[in-house]
C-alpha cells in the first residue's frame, strides 16, 4: 500500500530540516517535567508577560475600548478610563472599516502606517513612505515574508550568526541555504567585516549565491548593540558585496548602557549619503513583543522597505494579500506604542512611571545576571548591552563532552538537560543559535522577577559548580 500524504516519509523534506531550539528539546521536556509537577523557571524564551511583567496600562485601556466599543456610548466610561485613552481609541475606531472585527488592508490600516511613517521620521531625521511599511502578526511573519521573496532555492545563502533560530529555521524551510559568521566573543561580541567577507567568499566558491545579510540589533541571543561605527562598516560591506540587509530592531528599547544608545540601520544609511543610501536595500523589523510593552501574545509588528524596486514591492503585496489582513487589534498595539502619551496628557505621568519602572528594572537584571554567571566555575558572560538575554559561554571539561558523546548529545544540550533536570531552569542551548566549532553557549532570558533573580542564580552557581567538580580533571576544559 503506498504512503499516505501526510504519512512522515511523504512530507515536505524541508520542514523536518527545519529546527527551532526556542521550542525544541529542552522546552519539551520541560514541559514534561511541568506536568510531573515540577517547577520550571521558562527563561528559554523572550515572553515578559508570562514571567511577571505587568501590561502597561494606557495601550490596553485604548485596545479595550476599540474591542468594546458600546463602552464609549455609556455615560460612565470617563468614570473607568482616561479621557485621552477614550480619544484615542475613538482615532482608531475611525481608521478601521468596521472596527476591530473587520479586516484591514493587506498591509494594514492607512492611518496606523502614517503613524509608524511618522515616528521613523522622529527617530531618525528622514522621512520615510507609508506605502513601504506593512503591519504584520509580529516581526516573525514579516521575517518569513521577506525571506520568501529573497530565497529562490539552495543556491541562495542568507548571513546570520549568531542568530535567532527564525532565521535558521526559515531558512531550512525554504531551501535556501545558511551562510554562517561569528561574532567576536572577546570583543564584547563584536562584528569583524573581515569575518564577513571570508564567509562570503567560502560560499561564492562552493556556488551560492549570498544574497542577504541578517543582523538582530540589539542582539539575540548575544545582547550587544552596534555602534554607529560598526553598522556603517555592515552597510558598506552590503554595498560592496551587493546584499540586502534585513535589520532585526525589535529590542530598540531594551538598552541597559549609556556608552552605545540604539541607532538604527536606516539612520545610519540615510547619514551615508549617495552612493550607498540609494543602492542598498534594507528592510527594517519592529514589533510590541518586546520593550517595555512586552505584547509577545498580541503579535504585531511591521517591516519597511528601503530602495526596494516597485516590482518587488507589487509581490511582496501580492503574497501578503493571500493573507487578507494582519491582526487589527495589534496594529492598535502598534500605533499607541509609537504614538505613546505625551507630557500634558492625561495618562502621561502614569505611563512614564510605568514604562521606566520596567526598564530600570531590567537594567539591573541584567546586571545581577551577568555578575552572576561570571561568578560561577567555568563560565564566561559579556554585560548584557540590550535586548532581553544573556549569552553565557560554558567552558565543558573533556569529561564532560565524552559524557555527552555517550548519552548522543550535543555537549551544550546535554549540560542543559542537566541543569533543566536539577534546577528547573529552562534554558536554550547555545548551539540552537550558532557558534564557533569547540565552543559551547547556553541563553537565558533575564526576565525573571527582580526578586526572583538572586535565588535563581545562586540555583544556577550551585548546580554549575557540582557538575565541574564532578566532570573536570587535571586536562582543562573547552576555551575561546
Amino acid at each position: 500500500m503506498p504512503p499516505k500524504p501526510l504519512d512522515y516519509g511523504s512530507i515536505n523534506e524541508n520542514v523536518k530540516k527545519s529546527q527551532y531550539a526556542v521550542r525544541g528539546e529542552l522546552y519539551l521536556r520541560a514541559s514534561e517535567l511541568q506536568k510531573e509537577g515540577k517547577k520550571i523557571i521558562f527563561t528559554n524564551v523572550g515572553n515578559p508577560h508570562a514571567l511577571g511583567q505587568k501590561p502597561l496600562s494606557f495601550p490596553r485601556q485604548v485596545v479595550a475600548l476599540c474591542q468594546a466599543p458600546f463602552l464609549l456610548d455609556d455615560p460612565n466610561v470617563g468614570l473607568l478610563f482616561p479621557a485621552d485613552a477614550i480619544a484615542r481609541a475613538k482615532h482608531y475606531l475611525s481608521l478601521t472599516s468596521g472596527g476591530l472585527g473587520a479586516y484591514s488592508d493587506s498591509r494594514g490600516l492607512p492611518g496606523v502606517r502614517k503613524e509608524v511613517a511618522e515616528f521613523i521620521l522622529r527617530r531618525d531625521g528622514y522621512p520615510t513612505d507609508p506605502e513601504l511599511i506593512y503591519l504584520t502578526d509580529g516581526a516573525s511573519k514579516g521575517v518569513m515574508q521577506i525571506l520568501n521573496t529573497i530565497i529562490r532555492g539552495q543556491d541562495d545563502g542568507i548571513l546570520p550568526v549568531p542568530q535567532y533560530p527564525l532565521y535558521s529555521a526559515t531558512i531550512a524551510l525554504l531551501g535556501g541555504t545558511l551562510v554562517p559568521y561569528y561574532l567576536e566573543e572577546t570583543a564584547n561580541w563584536g562584528l569583524d567585516v573581515n569575518e564577513l567577507r571570508q564567509s562570503v567568499e567560502q560560499a561564492r566558491f562552493k556556488g551560492i549565491t549570498v544574497k542577504a545579510m541578517v543582523i538582530i540589533n540589539p542582539g539575540n541571543p548575544t545582547g550587544q548593540c552596534l555602534s554607529e561605527a560598526n553598522l556603517r562598516e555592515v552597510l558598506q560591506f552590503c554595498y560592496q558585496e551587493n546584499l540586502a540587509l534585513l535589520g532585526d530592531e525589535v529590542y530598540q528599547t531594551n538598552i541597559y548602557q549609556d556608552e552605545r544608545p540604539f541607532i538604527s540601520s536606516r539612520k545610519v544609511l540615510m547619514d551615508l549619503g549617495p552612493p550607498i543610501s540609494k543602492e542598498v536595500q534594507l528592510i527594517s523589523f519592529h514589533s510590541v513583543s518586546k520593550g517595555y510593552y512586552g505584547e509577545c501574545g498580541q503579535r504585531g509588528g511591521y517591516f519597511e522597505m528601503t530602495n526596494i524596486p516597485p516590482e518587488t514591492v507589487d509581490e511582496i503585496y501580492k503574497v501578503a494579500s493571500i493573507s487578507l489582513s494582519p491582526n487589527v487589534p495589534a496594529q492598535i498595539f502598534m500605533g499607541v506604542m509609537l504614538h505613546p502619551p505625551q507630557p500634558g496628557d492625561i495618562s502621561y505621568d502614569k505611563f512614564v512611571r510605568e514604562s521606566t519602572g520596567i526598564l530600570e528594572s531590567l537594567r539591573r537584571r541584567a546586571r545581577l545576571m551577568t555578575d552572576g554567571f561570571n561568578s560561577c566555575r567555568n563560565v564566561v558572560c559579556n554585560f548584557t548591552e540590550g535586548a532581553m538575554y544573556s549569552f553565557p559561554q560554558i567552558r565543558l571539561p573533556p569529561r564532560a563532552l565524552e559524557a555527552a558523546k555517550q548519552a548522543a548529545k550535543v555537549p551544550d544540550v546535554f549540560y542543559c538537560l542537566k541543569l533543566l533536570e536539577a534546577t528547573g531552569i529552562s534554558t536554550v542551548p547555545g548551539s540552537g543559535f550558532g557558534q564557533r566549532e569547540g565552543v559551547f553557549h547556553l541563553r537565558t532570558t533575564i526576565l525573571p522577577d527582580e526578586e526572583d533573580m538572586p535565588a535563581i542564580m545562586d540555583s544556577f552557581k550551585k548546580f554549575n559548580d557540582e557538575f565541574m567538580e564532578q566532570y573536570e580533571d587535571n586536562r582543562g576544559y573547552s576555551r575561546l
